[in-house]
């Protein structure tokens, strides 16, 4: 048989049974639609955590207390040999290729100024922090190069909480009160937004010395450093391992890169995404029970057209085409309905929701398309091979 005919004879069946065919369809792209919409969020909320990391830079190594390779806050830090301090910051200013060592100390305190008092975040850091993270000052500047064991009681305020505390008027040489000390500002951030639910505009920086007294800690919650983008990144690593091994006599630390924080979120993000394309897929089942029952009924129906073709000389193979090709083009006719239609509702949820990520993943689309074909032929293998075994006599007596 000829492609032409098989493609005009399977067109020809599908057209008569117009309406069995589009609900036959519809399982599938119901499933097809839910893979892509699922994907597509899944693909976007991994993309904005991906930018929401990589905004402060990629050239950048994040040192914490104890031994701990998982993300988050180390245990190490109450069962370490040595503490992190604020010396092991400036000891790491004579590893190859670093531009800037960072301490940081966070915490949570009341924080009042102008009569008003807020809780807020409290990060206590180097002076190299807001040129370090691409932090932008909007007013003054930020905390001086001080002696970094004994700096001054110098704070600089995120934008909004200086709207909180001060409103329209210059805070600028204002006194603040952080915890139970007295702080002077000197600065106000240019407003930066949210990162993965932290609010980086409602908090107060100061140094991180003052900071280790406020929340009275021995220990940093972490050092970063930034080294040159062009630097070999395990050179720099090497370094750092270097100098702190020989300050604490043991690798009571962990160093984490960039790329390796990189590369634990985008494994965690795929694995989420691949399950709800999977959970999405379930509804494909549904389009297979439906192609299956379909073409059963089909070839019930068409036993008399089927001893008639089989009377004219086709074959049993010729048969099976017949069928299996009618299977897949209800397949491919309902995948690519659900291409359209779950592509649609992603782009106007991400319209209409615009915190709600949303970006098209071509691989899960293609694999949706794909899978709905390989549906439609294995749903359509049994009915198939039943009507190429029919007897011809008996078929055309079926009639």
């Amino acid at each position: 048989m000829r492609t032409a005919d098989l493609v005009r004879y399977t067109g020809g069946s599908v057209v008569a049974h117009r309406m069995r065919a589009l609900l036959t369809a519809l399982g599938i792209a119901v499933g097809v639609a839910a893979v892509v919409l699922l994907t597509s969020i899944g693909e976007g909320v991994r993309q904005f955590v991906v930018a929401e990391f990589t905004q402060f830079g990629t050239n950048i190594v994040g040192i914490t207390p104890g031994t701990t390779q998982t993300m988050g806050g180390s245990i190490g830090v109450f069962g370490t040999v040595r503490p992190l301090t604020i010396d092991d910051a400036e000891a790491l200013r004579r590893v190859p290729y670093m531009t800037a060592s960072v301490p940081v100390v966070q915490g949570n305190a009341e924080v009042e100024g102008n009569g008003r008092k807020r809780r807020v975040t409290v990060y206590g850091v180097g002076h190299e922090f807001a040129d370090a993270f691409r932090f932008e000052v909007a007013s003054g500047a930020f905390l001086p190069p001080d002696d970094p064991r004994a700096p001054r009681n110098l704070a600089v305020l995120g934008s909004k909480m200086k709207d909180q505390l001060f409103g329209d008027a210059n805070a600028l040489g204002a006194n603040v009160r952080v915890g139970s000390e007295r702080y002077r500002v000197v600065g106000v951030m240019r407003a930066k937004g949210t990162m993965i639910g932290f609010d980086l505009d409602d908090t107060v920086y100061v140094p991180a010395a003052r900071a280790l007294e406020l929340f009275d800690r021995d220990s940093l919650f972490e050092i970063d450093v930034l080294y040159e983008e062009t630097a070999p990144v395990d050179e720099v690593v090497a370094g750092i391992r270097r100098v702190l091994m020989a300050r604490h006599g043991d690798e009571d630390f962990t160093i984490t890169t960039q790329q390796q924080m990189l590369d634990t979120l985008g494994s965690v993000l795929g694995v989420l995404t691949f399950a709800v394309a999977a959970l999405g897929s379930i509804s494909l089942l549904v389009g297979a029970v439906g192609i299956f029952t379909i073409m059963t009924i089909a070839v019930r129906e068409r036993t008399a057209e089927v001893g008639l073709l089989r009377a004219l000389g086709a074959g049993r193979r010729q048969v099976l085409s017949l069928f299996l090709a009618e299977a897949v083009v209800l397949s491919l006719f309902g995948g690519f309905a659900g291409l359209l239609f779950g592509a649609t509702v992603a782009w106007l949820l991400g319209e209409a929701a615009s915190q709600l990520p949303v970006s098209f993943s071509t691989l899960f689309m293609g694999l949706a398309l794909g899978l709905s074909v390989v549906i439609g032929l294995v749903a359509g293998i049994l009915p198939a091979m039943s009507a190429a075994k029919l007897d011809p006599v008996e078929a055309l007596r079926a009639e």
